[in-house]
């Protein structure tokens, strides 16, 4: 015959062996949210700057142009990207948007460089076009977003970028 209190006792060591699973598995879930949301915190926005703009062919409506973004780490680490969305707005108007699918490194405290591909359109560029023509400089700003691999997780931060270009600075052929 079984004693009533030896039941108990496993019945109360099943249940405690069961809650110190349970607070095992909770402060396991909170300690990678917390290194998660540590990570997002401590990561420094890229800066992404206009590097060249390259025309690759041309057709009665626009044409197509290569673009290459600088990008700098500030980073401890290595920037290690899966995607990048992209916006170049030359002076108000927008020239081109997309996505770069391809994985890129840009090495900690270093600069890479990333062609993007962009269609135009005549009629999208008018007085932007005319002032790079007259004056060999025009105002631009380039924005979207980095998918980043960490070993804590992929997450996704922004990037929003204004300046100058000049075609008397661009690199050579």
């Amino acid at each position: 015959m079984m004693d009533s209190t030896s039941g108990n006792a496993r019945s109360r060591t099943g249940r405690s062996r069961a809650l110190k699973h349970a607070a095992f598995g909770a402060l396991a879930v909170a300690t990678m949210a917390g290194c998660a949301t540590l990570g997002r915190a401590t990561f420094a926005e890229p800066l992404v700057e206009l590097r060249d703009v390259r025309i690759v062919g041309l057709g009665i409506d626009g044409g197509n142009v290569d673009v290459v973004l600088s990008v700098y780490n500030p980073n401890r680490y290595s920037l290690d990207a899966t995607r990048m969305t992209y916006r170049l707005d030359v002076d108000s108007v927008q020239l081109g948007n997309g996505a770069l699918d391809s994985r890129f490194v840009v090495p900690s405290g270093d600069t890479s460089m990333v062609r993007l591909p962009i269609r135009f359109t005549y009629r999208g560029l008018g007085e932007a076009g005319r002032q790079l023509l007259s004056t060999g400089s025009v105002n631009y700003r380039v924005r979207g977003d980095f998918t980043v691999v960490t070993p804590i997780g992929n997450f996704t931060r922004p990037y929003d970028r204004t300046g100058r270009f000049n075609t008397a600075s661009r690199p050579g052929p």
